[in-house]
């Protein structure tokens, strides 16, 4: 699955509603289908508030791949870009303390996820990658 849509923090939720609908075909446990949306939320948030500066102009980009008991997940946008991944990658650091960001989105995708990488170029935007093994019964080709 592809969806693609404004830079917009109204389309957060979208995001959190379709990616979840479309994972539960292979019978997510309630824990798990929480814990993906809750790191679409965090990954989607972050590309409209960081990466597009709030400028609804942008799009982000979701592609959702499904093997077996594996969800695949990518968000990306096409926005500044992360100057230093690994500072970025820190618990509580934020680059937007005035708009009380907690700096806690990554740690969150990181904990919930059994992978998690990120890709950014200055200028050219930043892609998060997020991997995990359901414990579902059901599997999808």
């Amino acid at each position: 699955m592809t969806l693609q849509f404004a830079a917009k923090s109204e389309n957060e939720s979208f995001a959190r509603v379709a990616v979840a609908s479309f994972v539960s075909q292979i019978d997510p446990t309630l824990e798990e289908i929480d814990e993906i949306k809750t790191v679409v939320s965090e990954a989607v948030t972050n590309a409209i508030i960081h990466g597009y500066e709030e400028n609804p102009e942008g799009l982000v980009t979701i592609h959702v791949v499904l093997k077996d008991s594996i969800v695949e997940i990518t968000i990306e946008d096409q926005g500044k870009g992360i100057e230093d991944i690994e500072k970025a990658l820190q618990p509580l650091y934020t680059t937007k303390p005035e708009l009380e960001r907690s700096g806690m989105g990554f740690t969150i995708m990181e904990n919930f996820m059994d992978e998690m990488k990120v890709e950014s170029k200055i200028g050219k935007g930043t892609k998060v990658f997020l991997r995990k093994k359901l414990n579902s019964t059901r599997n999808v080709s």
